[in-house]
């Protein structure tokens, strides 16, 4: 029986692609390290949730690796967009808006008896992924008939529709933006994409009477602080003192800086804390780490030898883009406050596990190419 484990084991590993692995694990390692220096601050729970949810990441990462992406895509495609769907109405009904949240979103479930939150829309952009590449490759050669379109619009906007209902603005942008790029990596025209774009110029007014007040202050503040340096610019302008506090070489992993009195410094900003603990320097790692993770990303994706796989790929180094675009802007203080996590970085236990499974398909979609191309 050992030995099987054993060999199931050394399989698994063979299926993970290394340069994504190495990326992952020094970009958690940098996230375990800092809420270690800032322990006092962020609380050992945190820390212990952080350490667990990677170890479990990485296990389920093994384990995902090792199955075939098309038996799962192909088999419960459909299954995976209901069962999203659901989830999401049910957070919408029961959920809340999580830990020490001054906002209207319902975005977060608590599970009874062990007293765990969870975030369902980290989830289900594994789900989206999944069924979106696969309807994108049955309808590629007709992806620019109205029909086809009208299709996949409907089944992209199903999902985002439900989190925009649940008032998560900041997550139905990630998964507006990693949903384009798939369609334009699909042969979308850009016609649509220009037609997209005055409609939406159009419609503003419209969706500015939809946001409700908060998220309405936080995009006109988010772009100029300033304006409100002791409110809603509080955050953005203190998380941009603490990079510019950490300096080059920052003040040390047990050092006391701003970031104690950062709201969410573990979380939406610990980007802040990263720099401020490690200066410039720890900065500048964790995004090389990200460019290269989405670079061999896009690389699988050239290789893979399937649409669909190939789509997957697209759509997950789109992810990681998108959120760590929104999350670093917001830490310097250039874009909203609107709640998004740095991939690996951020504390979270949705976020960690949900973002290990994203990138366990990655390796499966490498590990499971045609014979004739590996």
């Amino acid at each position: 029986m050992f030995k099987a484990i054993g060999n199931y084991v050394r399989e698994c590993v063979k299926s993970i692609d290394p340069v994504l692995f190495i990326c992952t694990a020094l970009l958690s390692l940098i996230s375990i390290v800092t809420i270690l220096g800032a322990m006092d601050n962020f609380g050992t729970r945190k820390l212990i949730m952080q350490v667990a949810m990677t170890v479990a990441g990485i296990i389920v990462m093994l384990v995902i690796a090792r199955i075939d992406y098309h038996w799962i895509v192909d088999k419960l495609w459909l299954i995976m967009l209901g069962v999203s769907a659901l989830l999401l109405i049910v957070t919408f009904v029961f959920g809340s808006s999580g830990e020490n949240m001054e906002t209207a979103n319902r975005s977060w479930l608590n599970i009874p008896g062990i007293n765990i939150m969870v975030q369902p829309s980290e989830f289900v952009k594994i789900a989206l992924v999944c069924s979106f590449a696969k309807h994108l490759s049955m309808v590629r050669e007709r992806i620019n008939r109205p029909k086809e379109l009208s299709l996949l619009a409907l089944h992209a906007g199903a999902i985002v529709g439900l989190i925009l209902i649940s008032g998560d603005l900041g997550v139905a942008l990630v998964y507006m933006g990693f949903l384009l790029i798939m369609l334009f990596v699909a042969g979308l025209s850009g016609w649509y994409f220009l037609g997209g774009g005055v409609l939406v110029v159009l419609a503003f007014p419209l969706l500015w009477d939809f946001l409700a007040e908060y998220q309405r202050e936080r995009i006109i503040v988010g772009f100029n602080p300033e304006l409100d340096p002791q409110g809603k610019g509080m955050q953005a302008l203190l998380s941009r003192q603490c990079i510019s506090n950490g300096g080059f070489f920052g003040i040390g992993l047990m050092g006391k800086g701003d970031y104690e009195a950062l709201p969410a410094s573990h979380t939406d900003f610990i980007f802040a804390t990263v720099c401020e603990k490690f200066g410039m320097i720890g900065g500048l790692l964790v995004i090389g780490l990200l460019v290269v993770m989405v670079v061999r990303t896009l690389m699988l994706a050239r290789s893979c030898g399937s649409d669909y796989g190939s789509y997957i790929c697209v759509g997950v180094a789109a992810i990681i883009i998108v959120q760590t675009l929104e999350n670093i802007g917001m830490c310097l203080a250039m874009l909203p406050v609107v709640g998004i996590t740095l991939p690996f970085v951020s504390c979270g236990g949705s976020s960690v596990l949900a973002t290990y499974v994203l990138l366990s398909l990655i390796h499966s979609v490498k590990s499971h190419k045609p014979k004739s191309m590996v």
